[in-house]
């Protein structure tokens, strides 16, 4: 078998390079064996502003213009709804927070994103006697259902393995790899925490930040839009709930814990008094960088291997941009922006 790509990894990563490489008619297969959970845990938001310092996500406007319309053709392609355009507020705590929301909202480069408009709170299980700031152009990506639909539709096209990849297989040679029965051009690694075990890439700045949401059920609290205090608050419709999240630097596994469920629960009622029940609770490790930008690159010695990787807490915002960068490098012969490039850490 002879393909252009194959991909390792059906994460957001994995399925916007995907969507790039079907655009332009090249074949591909994916290797994926399930082991990453992180994009279907995930909280799944776009937002533009970093709420603990009210200051702008990196390339936020760049990232939005080419994400969205991403998920629209996603959403036609895989006949599914996928995004859910949700306003974030921001629970105002101390009124110094009020200060320096107003103060950042009229930068240039964050007034079309935060609203100098305050909202008032009129949820009686809600405690934010001080209201909410709104950011603007925000929402929430279903990740769990894209991942899901995309692997059911590349398996209905014979490209989908789902099986652990044998870095050991791999056969260099100077135009293409041979792995198994399989030729390839290239070979995309995009498979999240799963890159800290393999052997051309593991030497990169990857260090896992382990998450765990909870879901519940709160038929009184009748939100539509996404709270931002000591967690997320995020609506799933059908009266559940996303809170989260928790960030773990010394545990790597997917595996829930009952002191998270316990954090979360305790964060949670500290602004909200209504009854709940916990129906779901799930863990995953984010892929995350030190400076908090992705890993995008080709391997010094082996030209035919690249990564993807990298994408944090924000991929559904940065997954298109940083697919579109190593598409552009590979097929079009332009350079990786430096702020992205694997290159960045070769003097670290």
């Amino acid at each position: 078998m002879k393909t252009d790509y194959i991909i390792i990894g059906c994460g957001l990563a994995g399925i916007n390079f995907c969507e790039l490489l079907e655009t332009h008619n090249k074949s591909f297969v994916v290797f994926d064996n399930n082991s990453q959970t992180s994009t279907k845990v995930a909280g799944g938001l776009y937002n533009p502003v970093i709420l603990n310092r009210f200051t702008k996500v990196w390339r936020s406007r760049e990232q939005l213009d080419l994400a969205l319309p991403k998920y629209k053709v996603l959403e036609e392609k895989l006949d599914t709804k996928l995004n859910f355009p949700t306003p974030i507020h921001r629970l105002f705590h101390y009124e110094k927070e009020i200060k320096m929301w107003l103060k950042q909202a009229k930068k240039p480069e964050l007034s079309e994103f935060m609203s100098v408009d305050f909202k008032h709170n009129t949820n009686p299980y809600i405690d934010a006697p001080l209201g909410f700031g709104e950011v603007l152009h925000t929402g929430r990506i279903d990740t769990k259902q894209l991942v899901e639909n995309y692997r059911n539709c590349l398996k209905e096209k014979n490209q989908f393995l789902e099986e652990t990849f044998d870095y050991d297989a791999i056969q260099h040679y100077e135009n293409h790899v041979s792995f198994k029965n399989i030729e390839a051009k290239h070979v995309i690694f995009a498979e999240g925490y799963g890159l800290t075990q393999n052997p051309y890439f593991n030497d990169l700045p990857l260090s896992g930040l382990k998450g765990e949401y909870i879901t519940i059920k709160a038929p009184s609290l009748k939100l539509t839009e996404v709270i931002k205090s000591s967690v997320f608050v995020i609506p799933l419709g059908q009266d559940l709930y996303r809170i989260g999240a928790t960030f773990e630097k010394i545990e790597k596994t997917n595996t829930t814990t009952e002191a998270r469920k316990i954090e979360l629960k305790e964060k949670l009622a500290k602004f909200i008094s209504t009854d709940f029940e916990i129906v779901n609770h799930t863990a995953g490790i984010r892929p995350t960088v030190k400076d908090h930008k992705p890993l995008v690159g080709r391997h010094k010695t082996y030209n035919n291997l690249y990564v993807l990787n990298g994408l944090g807490a924000r991929g559904v915002m940065i997954g298109p941009y940083a697919a579109k960068a190593l598409f552009q490098f590979i097929e079009k012969k332009q350079p990786i922006p430096e702020d992205i490039n694997i290159n960045r850490f070769e003097e670290d």
